[in-house]
This record gives C-alpha cells, sequence and structure tokens, in this order.
C-alpha cells in the first residue's frame, strides 16, 4: 500500500472523500484542502482515470528533516532516487510550505534539484535534466515545521484539465467545481437538467459525463498528455490499458431525460457546442440561444443549476439586483416541480432572489468565498 494525497479545491475535501472511498481508497482523511488516503498501484490508477474532484494525486515517499537548507537537502540526497527516476528522465520540483528558515519556494526546490542531480551525478555521472513544463517526473515538496514531505505527482497536467474544452469564455467554472455542484445536487441522470447561463458548456457537459459514467480521464489518455505515472520506471502499460478498456465498457448509451443548456451570448453558445462535440456527448445536449428572462422548463420536474454574475470576476459595474429578482420571479413562476441551485459570491445580492432556501452550502470558486444555494420549487 502507498500513501497519497489527493489535492482539492478548498470546500470540497469531505465531498472529495466521499468520491475516494467509492474509487475504493483506503484510510481516508480529509483534511485542509486535500485528503490523505492509501491505495495500491491498480487503484492510483483508477481514482487518477475516474476521480471528477481532485486536482493532483501526489503519492508520498519520504518525510526528511528540513531545519534549513542544509538540513533538506541532505534529507532529500539521502533517498535513493534510482528507484524513481534515471538521469534519461526530465524532473522539475514544486515547493509549497514553509518554516522559518525555508521560507522562499524558489530555494527550496532548487536545494531538492541539487540533492537529487548530485546523488545522480555521483553514482552515474550524468543527471536529470530540468523540464519545468512536461517533466517525465515532477517531484512535489511540502514544508511544514521542520519536516518535508517528499511526493511524486502522479497526475502530471491538475486532474480537473480533462482535455476535452479547447474553448472557454470569460471566468469558466473549473470541470472539478462543476462536477462537485452537480454531485451536490444528487443529480444522477434521472430527471432533467437545466443550465439557464451555461457560458462554454462546462456544467451540463460533466453532468451529462457522470450521468452517462464517463470517466473524466479518458479524454487525457486519448491525447498525447497523459498521466505523470506514465513515465515512471514502475509504469505497468498493460494494467492501464486494461483498466481503460474496462472503463469504456462501463459508460452508458443513453440518458432518457432532457439536459439544456442556455445562454444569450451566440459566440459562448458555440463554444459551448465545440466542447460538448469534444467531449462526445454532444447529441446528450440541447444547446438553446435564450435569455433568461425567456426560459421555460423543459420538463415538469427537474435539477436547474445556476452560476449568475455577481459582480467579482468579471467586473461587472451595473446593478445587478433587479436581475436577481427577475430570476427568483421567473423560478416561482415557471419552475414549480423542480429544485433549483444558485452559485453566488454576493449575499446582498442572493437576498434580492426573494425565495427560501433549503440549504446553503458554503464552497469556493478559486479564491472567491461563495454559497451553493438551494430552493424547492412547489
Amino acid at each position: 500500500m502507498i500513501n497519497c494525497f489527493a489535492t482539492v479545491a478548498r470546500g470540497l475535501e469531505e465531498l472529495a472523500a466521499q468520491e475516494l472511498e467509492q474509487l475504493g481508497a483506503a484510510g481516508v482523511e480529509p483534511g485542509f484542502c486535500g485528503v490523505s488516503f492509501r491505495c495500491d498501484r491498480t487503484r492510483l490508477y483508477i481514482i487518477n482515470l475516474w476521480a471528477r474532484l481532485p486536482f493532483r494525486i501526489l503519492v508520498t515517499i519520504s518525510h526528511v528533516p528540513c531545519r534549513d537548507g542544509e538540513a533538506l537537502y541532505h534529507g532529500i540526497h539521502g533517498i535513493d532516487w534510482d528507484r524513481y527516476l534515471s538521469p534519461g528522465h526530465t524532473l522539475a520540483v514544486k515547493a509549497t510550505g514553509k518554516n522559518q528558515r525555508l521560507n522562499h519556494s524558489h530555494f527550496t526546490a532548487l536545494q531538492v534539484k541539487n540533492a537529487i542531480v548530485d546523488q545522480q551525478q555521483d553514482r552515474h555521472g550524468e543527471r536529470s535534466d530540468v523540464d519545468t513544463e512536461y517533466p517525465d517526473v515532477q517531484i512535489n515538496v511540502h514544508i511544514k515545521d521542520n519536516k518535508a514531505t517528499v511526493s511524486l505527482d502522479s497526475s502530471g497536467n491538475s486532474l480537473h484539465r480533462r482535455g476535452y474544452r479547447p474553448a472557454m469564455g470569460t471566468a469558466p467554472l473549473k470541470e472539478s467545481l462543476a462536477a462537485a455542484l452537480v454531485q451536490l445536487t444528487g443529480w444522477s441522470g434521472e430527471v432533467a437538467f437545466l443550465d439557464p447561463m451555461c457560458g462554454s458548456g462546462t456544467l451540463p457537459i460533466e453532468a451529462t459525463l457522470q450521468a452517462l459514467n464517463i470517466a473524466p480521464g479518458l479524454f487525457r489518455d486519448a491525447t498525447s498528455q497523459g498521466f505523470g505515472f506514465q513515465t515512471w520506471p514502475d509504469y505497468d502499460k498493460n494494467l492501464w490499458q486494461k483498466l481503460v478498456a474496462e472503463a469504456k465498457k462501463r459508460q452508458k448509451a443513453e440518458l432518457g431525460v432532457p439536459v439544456v443548456g442556455c445562454d444569450r451570448d451566440l459566440d459562448i453558445l458555440s463554444d459551448a457546442r465545440t466542447n460538448a462535440d469534444f467531449s462526445g456527448v454532444a447529441e446528450h445536449i440541447e444547446f438553446n440561444y435564450t435569455d433568461f428572462a425567456d426560459i421555460e422548463a423543459p420538463a415538469d420536474s427537474g435539477i436547474l443549476i445556476c452560476n449568475p454574475p455577481y459582480g467579482e470576476r468579471l467586473g461587472q459595474s451595473e446593478n445587478l439586483a433587479p436581475f436577481y429578482k427577475l430570476m427568483g420571479d421567473i423560478l416561482k413562476q415557471r419552475f414549480k416541480g423542480w429544485t433549483a441551485y444558485i452559485l453566488s459570491g454576493n449575499k446582498a445580492l442572493t437576498k434580492c432572489i426573494g425565495l427560501r432556501t433549503a440549504r446553503k452550502i458554503p464552497i469556493y470558486n478559486g479564491s472567491i468565498p461563495c454559497q451553493f444555494l438551494k430552493y424547492e420549487m412547489y
């Protein structure tokens, strides 16, 4: 069994812990911006292939003392790096955290890199090159007090970058956050789904991928991007190909309920259709050119998720209060039998909706503290 740490967005730790348990991880413990767990190599591959919420899956290889730069260097130099990379591999080091004497991440990363390549030079007479863009082996070092946790990044690029989204509008939701919002609603493809302000389509696409049981890692496998573990010395290609084949067999062919995304911007709607096409779910999603004021329910019941502007990231200067009141009026008049969810980072604006919330879930959209508000429409 190997010790791992999944990095996740702040506020999603508990939800990510549930997902990891469902994927077969052992000893799952949510922490701050991450979840620690244990698994074997097969499960590590499965989690990278199937997990929708984490950014990265880090595999812990050692804990070393790091009272200062010299102690860190000796601790890193004492690890047998031949187990993890050869001089023919490129490497990159990312450092996080700090203590009193190691408070500059660039210096910390440099000490780690020097210790590794000095060991290689001593043993082999040659050393790994640094490649900060696409390294064969990404090493993560996290400083806390006088201890450094040394990990290998098994994911490579962040898992939220699925690989299906070539077209993005302004301030799009991360795919992992969109997946989390869908999971928080409990939607599983049994009732209609509507995003009345869908932008580049991330919410309806992530909802459809979940409902059709399509593993998010399949998009990356189909590109040259790959995963971090695929360049490790112990990479089991046959095992990976078997897991990918099994994942493809588990996909569902049909939904049976409408999934609809609407927007009043034709260009951004074109982006949404492009992204749905890249993700292979275009035939399951109906994208409509519709202003919010003209929205109609596509079924008698369903789940509506809306990520309206709240005057933060897009820099709106206009008064959004009338629009929030309009949202409340339309939900009340046209969506009886539905459950609506609104993501908002502006509490004053949400009061203008004028509806009683059934639940308020604190969540972060990047660095913006938000609330995911649930409304039962009777």
